[in-house]
């Protein structure tokens, strides 16, 4: 053996299982408001920080101690700790950043049993729903989603395809496919009130959250439906159809298409927000979150697009611009068009009939 390389790979395994507890960390400090409490007060020790949130200086002194190691608080004494603004942003910043990532730790590592769930898949082939994952999987997709949601949706992504805007503020019909827990549709809904919206995900956690938050927000021009695609109507009734990061994560994403295009009116826009992927293992390396993006698709996104027998399976990285485009042709649709909206992720597609 090349000592080197063993020492490196070594190295490296243990990087990984550093990010794991670091993870860990960083879900704890979201939760106790830990970020938020430190953004915007300067140099912090761990009494100031116990003055400001009510916990222990303790508790708070060795968690200070892993986030300045981590590179995520700044420090020079392992004393004095500083959530620079750059930090605050993507760690703290929930409701006015693009970039806040904080809500991305939500869950964390897996619980045993979907753990347990997750290896039996590897035997089986067939993988899990995102309601057998639980509650929490909705919770933690509606955190991650919901910054670039609020921010960019309504202001700037649907004001980029042709005519919609205005066909939104003078009254239209739109179906959110895959709405998780309602972010997309709470936004429009409360930027178009002549519109009316219709939201359809399969997963009855997402549902009963997308109720709630739809309640808190008090809109009337909004329904929720707990039913996969299939279930959109048979006749050309909606102006818009979404469907925002959900097509890769679809059992049958063949049959999403086309019951899209039936449901959708023959002047009507479909706006597809999926990854950014390649269609080689050439092309997707040029993504520095490779790694995350297939554990992620472990985890979650192929797993559901396997959780039926005949799953499709295509997985986080699955859906590339190639394919999306073949398989809208294939399903009637003449028109498709990439949009890029800066979204360091996803790429957009405005397809019409």
């Amino acid at each position: 053996m090349d000592p080197d390389k063993l020492a490196a790979l070594s190295l490296r395994v243990w990087s990984y299982k550093q990010g794991e507890v670091v993870a860990l960390m960083v879900h704890l400090g979201d939760q106790l408001g830990l970020y938020k409490a430190m953004a915007g007060e300067g140099p912090l020790d761990a009494m100031q920080l116990a003055q400001l949130t009510g916990l222990d200086a303790r508790w708070l002194l060795e968690w200070l101690r892993c986030q300045g190691a981590a590179g995520l608080l700044e420090t020079e004494d392992g004393e004095m700790f500083e959530l620079t603004e750059e930090g605050a942003e993507v760690l703290a910043n929930e409701t006015g950043s693009t970039w806040f990532a904080a809500g991305a730790f939500q869950g964390v590592v897996a619980a045993p049993d979907t753990i347990r769930r997750l290896m039996e898949a590897f035997r089986t082939g067939q993988g899990l729903s995102y309601d057998q994952l639980g509650p929490s999987a909705a919770h933690g997709v509606e955190r991650l989603t919901a910054p670039w949601t609020k921010l960019v949706l309504v202001p700037e992504v649907l004001p980029g395809l042709r005519g919609v805007e205005e066909r939104l503020e003078q009254g239209a019909r739109v179906a959110d496919v895959g709405c998780g827990a309602g972010v997309a549709l709470i936004a429009m809904a409360s930027a178009y009130p002549r519109s009316t919206f219709e939201g359809f995900d399969p997963s009855m956690h997402a549902v009963d959250l997308a109720r709630q938050k739809v309640k808190e927000a008090g809109l009337a021009n909004v329904e929720l439906h707990c039913c996969p695609a299939a279930a959109l109507p048979a006749d050309a009734t909606y102006d818009l159809i979404l469907t925002l990061d959900c097509l890769h994560d679809m059992p049958q994403p063949g049959e999403a298409i086309r019951a899209i295009r039936r449901s959708i009116k023959p002047d009507g826009t479909w706006l597809i927000k999926d990854i950014r992927s390649a269609p080689t293992w050439q092309g997707n390396l040029r993504n520095p979150m490779l790694a995350l993006m297939y554990g992620t698709s472990v985890a979650t996104c192929m797993s559901s697009a396997l959780s039926e027998p005949d799953g499709a399976g295509l997985g986080t990285l699955g859906l590339h611009p190639e394919l999306a485009e073949q398989m809208c042709r294939d399903a009637g649709f003449s028109y498709f068009v990439v949009h890029d909206f800066h979204d360091p992720a996803n790429l957009y597609y405005e397809v019409r009939p």
